[in-house]
C-alpha cells in the first residue's frame, strides 16, 4: 500500500551486498516550527478557499498545537474538521497557492538543527523520508524544499472534477506511519536496526519503535515520558532559520544550491532580473533526492 503514497522523484536501486539505511522525519514541530497545513490558512483565505471564520478557527488550532501538541482525540477532531473544510476545493488551485507561498511561509520556520541533520544523514549515505499526517499537496513541496528522498503523507480522495470530495484515501497517522516505514524498508532494502527516526509526538511512538535509533524532538509530555522510560535521546530544536540565511556558512554549494544556480543561469540566458523579483514561484525547485544546505550539527544528535 505504501508504494502508492511514498512519492520518490528518483528511483533508487537496492544494493544486494550492503543493506541501505534511512532517516524518517515527522514534519510538524520536528522539522518545521509549526503545523504545515495550518500555516497556509491565510493563503487559502486570500485565494478564496476559506472564509474569515475558518481562518480564526485554524489560528486557534495552531495555537493549541504549538502550546502543547495535540493528543489522539484532538488530532481526530482536527482531521474531521479539515476534511470537511477542504471538500470542494480545486486541487490544482491548492497546489498553485502552496507553490506561490511556500518559500515565504515555510522557509523561515525550518529548524536549523533539523536541516543540519538532514544534510548529515545524506552525507552518511542515508535516504531521508518525511512521514507526515498533513496532506500530500502541502507535504510534497516541503519535501522538495528540504531535499527529502521520499514523502509519506495523508491523501484525500479527488473526484473526477479535480476537487476534493472530503473523504480520506490514506491517513498517515499513528500505527499507519509505522506500517509505511516497514513497507518502505521491505521495498527499498532498509535495515531498520540501523535506521533513524525523529518525532515530537507520542502518536509516533510506533514509528520511533520501528527503528534502531529513535529520537524525541521537542517532545510533548507523553512522548517525553516514553523517551525517558525507554532511554531514547531527547533533542531540543529551537532555531528556525531561513535556508537562505544558512548559505553564507557553506563550505561548498550543496546539491539543491547547485541545482538552483543552474536553473537561475539558464533563466538569465533568456530573461531579465524581473524573473527573480516578480515571480519567485517560477524559480526552479530542487528535486526530491537533492540534499539540503549544510549546517551545524544538532545538539546531542549523532548520526
Amino acid at each position: 500500500m505504501v508504494g502508492a503514497y511514498a512519492r520518490p522523484v528518483e528511483n533508487h536501486s537496492v544494493p544486494h551486498s550492503t543493506p541501505r539505511t534511512a532517516a524518517f522525519f515527522d514534519l510538524d514541530k520536528t522539522v518545521i516550527a509549526k503545523s504545515s497545513t495550518l500555516t497556509f490558512s491565510k493563503s487559502f483565505y486570500q485565494g478564496g478557499l476559506i472564509n474569515r471564520r475558518a481562518v480564526l478557527r485554524t489560528a486557534y488550532a495552531q495555537f493549541v498545537f504549538l502550546a502543547g501538541g495535540a493528543d489522539h482525540d484532538q488530532m481526530e477532531r482536527m482531521r474531521e474538521y479539515l476534511s470537511a473544510l477542504c471538500r470542494g476545493w480545486d486541487v490544482a488551485q491548492v497546489r498553485e497557492i502552496v507553490a506561490e507561498t511556500l518559500h515565504d511561509l515555510i522557509d523561515p520556520i525550518i529548524y536549523d538543527e533539523a536541516a543540519s541533520l538532514i544534510e548529515e544523514h545524506h552525507a552518511a549515505g542515508r535516504d531521508v523520508v518525511i512521514v507526515s499526517t498533513s496532506g500530500a499537496e502541502v507535504v510534497e513541496p516541503i519535501g522538495e524544499l528540504l531535499g527529502a528522498d521520499r514523502v509519506v503523507a495523508t491523501r484525500m480522495v479527488v473526484g473526477e472534477d479535480g476537487r476534493f470530495t472530503g473523504e480520506v484515501e490514506y491517513y498517515a497517522y499513528g500505527p499507519t506511519k509505522e506500517e509505511a516505514v516497514r513497507e518502505l524498508a521491505a521495498s527499498e532494502g532498509y535495515d531498520l536496526e540501523r535506521c533513524y527516526a525523529y518525532s515530537d509526538s507520542a502518536t509516533d511512538v510506533p514509528m520511533l519503535s520501528a527503528v534502531g535509533h529513535p529520537y524525541a524532538v521537542n517532545p510533548d509530555r507523553a512522548l517525553r515520558r516514553e523517551a525517558v522510560a525507554r532511554g531514547w535521546p531527547v533533542l531540543s530544536f529551537n532555531r528556525p532559520v531561513p535556508l537562505k540565511q544558512r548559505l553564507p556558512s557553506l563550505s561548498m554549494p550543496s546539491r539543491p544550491v547547485l541545482a538552483a544556480m543552474a536553473a537561475v543561469g539558464a533563466a538569465m540566458a533568456t530573461a531579465t532580473l524581473v524573473w527573480y523579483t516578480t515571480s519567485r514561484r517560477k524559480t526552479a525547485k530542487p528535486r526530491l533526492g537533492v540534499i539540503g544546505p549544510t549546517g551545524r550539527t544538532a545538539r546531542n544528535a549523532r548520526v
